[in-house]
């Protein structure tokens, strides 16, 4: 079954940026176009992947329901895995938890 939570990892400053501003868009996004996500399995991979030695990470708990823009999955061919992926800014209130990573 499909989990009504997706998950994204930043870091706290990022998150305290978005709350200030009132959305959350990570660094890179311009480029990208969307935000990158996973579900709650592939957390560990991503931060292996594209996060190793960094600190001060902070995950978000998303609810899908929630999210106002477009969740697409989509394929990572070099993973051959689906992921979720947020076309546009993030609204606040979609994120349920912040959870530190230690």
């Amino acid at each position: 079954m499909e989990s009504e939570y997706i998950y994204h990892v930043t870091t706290l400053k990022e998150w305290e940026q978005a709350k200030i501003k009132g959305e959350y868009t990570p660094a890179g996004y311009e480029q990208e176009g969307f935000i990158h996500c996973s579900i709650e399995r592939q957390i560990e991979g991503v931060l292996d992947r594209f996060y190793k030695g960094q600190s001060g990470l902070v995950k978000l708990k998303i609810e899908k329901a929630k999210v106002s823009r477009p969740v697409l999955f989509e394929l990572a061919v070099d993973l051959d895995e689906l992921f979720p992926h947020i076309y546009g800014a993030l609204n606040l209130d979609s994120v349920v938890e912040v959870i530190s990573i230690a």
